[in-house]
């Protein structure tokens, strides 16, 4: 009964101590390099020609939705009309195609990089 209680401080404490490392770390080495006299324009050059985030993250989750979908739509084609165990069906299939909608969504975010 205790346990419900400490999980969610616990979460909360993970999460506040990744951030903290974060930003900690990154604050840590622009002023070692501040110190040594380097250009602060360094902290600027990979942010020029990136795609905006959202619409990475959108394109990514879109095609995982749709992998997704697509990987139960076969499933039950495979166990249904082929005979496949339920079991090994609809993981595998899932799996697989949420996977490959991914692996999509990759090679579609590069190419919006270029652009």
């Amino acid at each position: 009964m205790g346990s419900e209680v400490i999980i969610m401080p616990i979460m909360m404490a993970v999460f506040f101590g990744i951030v903290y490392l974060y930003f900690s770390t990154r604050h840590k080495e622009r002023l070692a390099l501040i110190e040594k006299g380097v250009d602060a324009s360094i902290f600027m050059e990979g942010k020029k020609h990136t795609a905006p985030i959202w619409k990475v993250l959108i394109l990514n989750l879109a095609l995982l939705a749709m992998g997704i979908g697509l990987g139960i739509f076969l499933a039950g084609i495979l166990h249904y009309n082929l005979g496949v165990q339920n079991n090994i069906a609809f993981p595998g299939t899932i799996f697989f195609m949420s996977g490959l909608g991914l692996i999509i969504g990759f090679f579609l975010t590069k190419n919006i990089d270029k652009e």
